[in-house]
């Protein structure tokens, strides 16, 4: 048997076990321009490349307090519903503001919202909805508030080294593909911490351990800048994002 007729036969037997394109030729494959949604800054959608960010893929925007992290992730929603789609929002710092959301853009009567007791459940909540096909956006806000079950329920000053870190790794290895089916857009809403002791080299880290910074295709990096002011009433602030993954 020659090579060629192995491979088609191998080829076979994958599909009829696995199901059609489960292997394909790279330059025949029917999916490889990625699909985005729009972040509502024009010179961001220009930034990442595709004119947005991209559908199927794992999303991580961090900053520090008060730098508009969640702003931007709401302006994504309200793209995505002016395009027909469905947004979700797993609010684990429960503190989602409706009227602030509503000023953004975002049609707060079809927005999905959820609110979670523990981070096992916050993560399943969103592994769900994606397995659904029928969200476009599902919004996670934020990372350091997915507070696992064995932490809630335990003492306060009990040590619980890596926990977090365990269940975020455990969680993207189950949604990354679900996502790539469903093409979902998965945004991940982090905070910058400071090492203590740190002397030389950048003290900030992302909490949740390492797994969501290899997991996420694009990550965004906000930090505010100065404030927008008419007289001495401060009107807004200038925001800073770089795409420091993409």
């Amino acid at each position: 048997m020659d090579k060629a007729k192995a491979l088609e036969l191998a080829l076979a037997q994958l599909e009829k076990s696995y199901g059609k394109n489960a292997v394909m030729r790279l330059g025949k494959a029917t999916k490889m321009n990625v699909a985005a949604i729009p972040t509502g800054c024009l010179s961001l959608d220009v930034a990442l490349g595709i004119g947005g960010v991209p559908r199927g893929r794992i999303v991580e925007i961090y900053g520090t307090e008060s730098s508009c992290k969640t702003t931007i992730a709401m302006h994504i929603a309200a793209e995505a519903q002016r395009q027909g789609g469905t947004a979700a929002i797993i609010d684990a710092e429960h503190a989602v503001d409706p009227v602030y959301a509503k000023a953004l853009g975002v049609n707060v009567d079809d927005l999905l919202i959820s609110q979670p007791d523990t981070g096992e459940e916050a993560l399943e909540i969103t592994d769900a909805l994606v397995r659904s096909g029928a969200v476009d956006v599902v919004i996670i806000d934020s990372v350091a508030a997915l507070v696992p079950k064995a932490e809630i329920e335990g003492e306060m000053g009990d040590t619980h080294v890596g926990i977090q870190a365990r269940l975020m790794s455990q969680a993207l290895r189950k949604l990354g593909g679900n996502l790539s089916k469903s093409d979902t857009c998965a945004i991940f809403i982090n905070q910058l911490r400071e090492k203590i002791g740190v002397m030389f080299g950048n003290p900030e880290v992302t909490p949740g351990g390492r797994a969501l910074k290899f997991w996420a295709s694009v990550r965004l990096e906000v930090r505010r800048g100065e404030s927008i002011k008419a007289g001495n009433e401060v009107l807004g602030a200038r925001t800073k994002v770089k795409v420091s993954k993409n």
